[in-house]
């Protein structure tokens, strides 16, 4: 691994006041071993640490950077806002253009902002309730809806990246509502409702999971779901935190539910839509959202949703997010899939390249293209542990887990695809020739996962 003195001087100090020395548990690189980036300032599709080394990025903040990092109207348009305030507690014409924005783009009537996913879904979970009367939620496996209390269980992300089957922290009658179900399982989710339908108030899903790395739903699937939850009076509640206005104009609904017909009763936002701000939102059908107070009795606030800041920086990431974009986007991603799944066959490494949109990853060690958590927890991560250091020691910076979403931008461009082509092939070497660590190499490769789908009684 390449020497990161100064980096490291950060992480010593961070480590001394933070848990952990960070303020996401994914970023200690505890995952794939060895010292954590501390960035300094970011530009387009490159990256800049405190070593001075430059990185192409294909994390984007985790998503939000669809236009690049620092993209020149966007900071002006955030200048311009901060220059007049940059919190005022009261309504203010960002969110209402920001708003409009969102209901011009995704199946929904009404939205309500707030500053992270995990408040979207949390409050989304909430207003199912309320609209419903009932307490039960159905999730999946390895899907990640934020550190909500109740959706933690089998959750993907830094959860199972870390290796924890849920948190500490979590009574037990917070989950016990809670019922989990494989990914893409149609016959899970029937027989669910067959047992449970009189108290579901909501199923809850990835549009498409991006936090287990990228496991698209089979065709139909969320179709399925959406019909399901109507025929028992459940709401259908669709998480776009990580997809919504990065895999198409319209999210992933633009995919299969604007094709197919069919609308979420309610969907949650994030990421794109804050332009690199904490942002979020959630929205849906107007007599749902009807029930949030003030104008219901279902009870949300935020003293910074609606942010004048944040709202400007996600309104106009938003209006620049046009087709042309789109189209930079797919076509970067497909480029990139192929230099990398080239790459490792070339040495000989089993991998599959799975992809929704611009969005991928890579699972390790197998053949067969993954439709649930199961699948993805059976991959050989040792082999990614190498290709990330040898991929970050030629300045490329991935994600520091198997588990996640690699991330491109519409200001990733041939030079970027260059960086990407000279890296990979020692990367790929590296992955070939890595050996598991003595705690993996004694579990089957063939056993089940640690958290097993539940449903409780």
């Amino acid at each position: 691994m390449a020497p990161t003195p100064v980096s490291q001087q950060w992480f010593d100090r961070a480590v001394q006041v933070s848990p952990g020395g960070v303020n996401s548990p994914v970023r200690a690189f505890r995952a794939v071993g060895g010292t954590p980036r501390f960035m300094v300032s970011a530009q387009g599709a490159w990256l800049r640490d405190a070593d001075d080394t430059e990185y192409l990025d294909l994390v984007g903040s985790w998503g939000p950077m669809l236009l690049g990092h620092a993209h020149p109207e966007v900071i002006a348009a955030v200048t311009a806002a901060a220059a007049r305030g940059t919190s005022f507690g009261t309504p203010s014409p960002p969110e209402v253009e920001l708003a409009e924005e969102i209901v011009g783009r995704a199946p929904v009537e009404q939205v309500r902002l707030v500053t992270s996913g995990t408040e979207a879904t949390m409050s989304a979970i909430r207003l199912a309730r309320g609209f419903t009367g009932r307490s039960r939620v159905v999730k999946f496996a390895g899907c990640y809806h934020g550190h909500v209390d109740s959706l933690l269980a089998e959750a993907g992300s830094g959860v199972v990246t870390l290796g924890l089957p849920g948190s500490p922290g979590i009574p037990a009658h917070v989950t016990a509502d809670t019922i989990v179900l494989p990914f893409n399982d149609r016959d899970a989710v029937a027989a669910a409702f067959a047992e449970h339908g009189a108290d579901i108030a909501c199923v809850i899903t990835e549009a498409a999971a991006g936090n287990m790395g990228v496991v698209a739903p089979e065709p139909g699937f969320n179709r399925f779901l959406s019909e399901t939850c109507a025929a028992h009076g459940a709401l259908f509640v669709s998480d776009e935190v990580m997809t919504g206005f990065r895999v198409t104009r319209s999210g992933h609904w633009g995919l299969d539910g604007a094709v197919e017909g069919w609308r979420p009763d309610l969907l949650t936002f994030g990421k794109v839509m804050g332009g690199g701000f904490p942002a979020a939102a959630f929205g849906g059908r107007a007599d749902v959202m009807s029930l949030l107070a003030p104008s219901g009795p279902v009870y949300q606030a935020g003293t910074l949703a609606g942010n004048p800041v944040a709202s400007t920086a996600g309104l106009t990431t938003l209006r620049l997010a046009d087709d042309a974009a789109y189209a930079r986007l797919d076509d970067w991603s497909a480029q990139a899939r192929d230099l990398v799944s080239s790459a490792l066959d070339e040495a000989g490494v089993p991998h599959v390249v799975q992809n929704v949109g611009s969005m991928f990853s890579v699972v390790w060690g197998l053949t067969e293209p993954v439709r649930d958590f199961a699948g993805v927890q059976r991959q050989e991560t040792h082999r990614y542990t190498a290709f990330f250091h040898a991929m970050l020691d030629a300045g490329v910076y991935l994600p520091p887990s198997a588990f996640e979403s690699w991330f491109v931008s519409a200001a990733h461009d041939d030079r970027a695809l260059s960086r990407m082509a000279e890296a990979l092939p020692a990367a790929a070497r590296a992955a070939a020739a890595a050996t598991p660590a003595p705690q993996e190499a004694a579990a089957p490769s063939s056993a089940e996962p640690s958290t097993i789908a539940r449903t409780p009684s």
